[in-house]
């Protein structure tokens, strides 16, 4: 069990007979009543994200999230298998459990596979990926000035919105919390 006053960012708990992670918290201290804690937490079964307010100094239980390095193989049709780097067991996941994480994917990647009590909840991103860009409309010499962007369409088929002076072939680096540029690799 774990206090609400302790809440972080990242935290995972048990409430309602559901997962949840911790997305954000604010410890609030109103001049009448009593004190509470407003936070907003994201369904590890389904993805929903909802908000909830607990009395301070409530009790919930903590879950324990198991992590487990593997390697993304391939996708066939709506299955998409990884395997685990030390046994060299396979896991096939469908397209519905990670299809947010599927934009960032790309064959041989290491991502680490979150699992609760044998149920598999879905895939743990890197904060960063580095993606080939396979289509954009090719840079024009001054437009840099502006500091502009043109869409360039990367390997996993993800659109992304980039500086003028990036060209089809160059590995950039994506931040898979939104999707958006970060740099060249």
């Amino acid at each position: 069990m774990i206090s609400v006053n302790d809440f972080r960012t990242g935290l995972t708990i048990e409430v309602d007979n559901g997962l949840w992670q911790v997305i954000d918290f604010q410890h609030v201290k109103p001049g009448k009543g009593a004190a509470f804690v407003r936070s907003k937490l994201r369904n590890l079964r389904n993805g929903n994200i909802q908000e909830k307010t607990f009395r301070a100094g409530e009790k919930v239980s903590r879950a324990h999230i198991e992590h487990k390095k593997m390697q993304y193989l391939y996708s066939a049709g709506d299955t998409h298998t990884f395997m685990d780097n030390e046994s060299f067991e396979q896991l096939e996941l469908q397209t519905a459990q990670i299809e947010y994480e599927l934009k960032f994917l790309k064959e041989n990647m290491e991502i680490s596979v979150m699992t609760f009590g044998g149920e598999t909840l879905g895939v743990d991103l890197p904060n960063n990926v580095e993606l080939k860009v396979v289509e954009t409309e090719p840079g024009i010499k001054g437009d840099t000035a502006s500091g502009g962007t043109k869409p360039a369409i990367v390997e996993t088929g993800l659109s992304v919105q980039v500086p003028f002076f990036i060209n089809e072939g160059d590995v950039l680096i994506i931040s898979t919390s939104d999707g958006k540029y970060v740099s060249r690799a």
